[in-house]
């Protein structure tokens, strides 16, 4: 019996195998390369997120840019003269408002504008006040 055959097929299998082993081998080296890269670049950020939440507090406060509307400044005029929180009533009142229900519930619509910005607060239903 000839074995011949079975032997140079058995190389040509082990060859092709070494051949995947050996590209295997280099694609792994080079994924190791791209973690230690990425994980290197999570680090970074993890550091720079560290750094800015520490510095955070030092900055000034940017106070959101208002709408267009000229109530909106002397809206909040009245609510920096007051202690107490305000009803849309009463600060039509003190804006020089018409006391009539669409002037109430437009300045009730930008009180509640200022509650979406995080300038004011509603302390209860329909109740405003400056956020401290």
């Amino acid at each position: 019996m000839n074995i011949q055959p079975l032997l140079e097929a058995l190389d040509i299998q082990e060859d092709a195998a070494r051949a995947l082993a050996d590209d295997l081998r280099t694609q792994i080296g080079e994924l190791q390369t791209r973690l230690r890269e990425a994980e290197t670049h999570l680090e970074h950020l993890a550091i720079t997120r560290k750094t800015v939440t520490g510095l955070a507090d030092r900055l000034p406060a940017v106070a959101p840019d208002l709408p267009e509307h000229p109530d909106y400044p002397r809206i909040l005029a009245v609510c920096n003269d007051t202690s107490g929180p305000l009803r849309a009533k009463d600060v039509c009142e003190a804006i020089d408002h018409e006391l009539l229900p669409k002037s109430i519930e437009g300045t009730r619509a930008k009180l509640k504008r200022l509650v979406k910005l995080g300038i004011l607060t509603e302390a209860d239903t329909g109740s405003f006040t400056r956020k401290q």
